[in-house]
């Protein structure tokens, strides 16, 4: 399907298999890396504002800054990342204040750089 240009989505762990490694807490309640399928390179992190413990401790920064997982992206909930030919073309929510960051670490700096997020919803919310 990929290969034929079908649209792959998702939401939650379905956002995060698309690249190589995902952040989850499915497997024993703390997070930890996931190998994905890496359709998408870096890593992701969905649920960014809305579970305590992806931000900011224990947190996705710290699973980066370790080098357990790769630099990626993490995203607030209701916060879409839309890829053409394995580059993010564009961020989109259904939430006014919702937000998208680039993540990345520098030695064992781990810092976020906030990307532009077009609100899709009604602007009266």
């Amino acid at each position: 399907a990929y290969e034929k240009g079908v649209v792959l989505a998702g939401i939650s762990a379905g956002s995060l298999c698309w690249f190589e490694e995902g952040v989850t807490d499915s497997m024993n309640n703390n997070l930890s890396k996931i190998d994905c399928l890496g359709f998408l390179t870096g890593s992701n992190c969905p649920h960014y504002d809305g579970e305590s413990n992806r931000r900011p401790s224990p947190s996705y920064h710290e699973l980066i800054a370790s080098g357990e997982i790769k630099e990626g992206y993490a995203v607030d909930d209701g916060v879409a990342l839309h890829f053409k030919d394995e580059n993010l073309s564009v961020s989109v929510s259904s939430r006014p204040i919702a937000k998208a960051y680039a993540v990345n670490r520098k030695e064992e700096e781990v810092t976020e750089r906030e990307l532009p997020v077009t609100y899709l919803g009604n602007r009266k919310e």
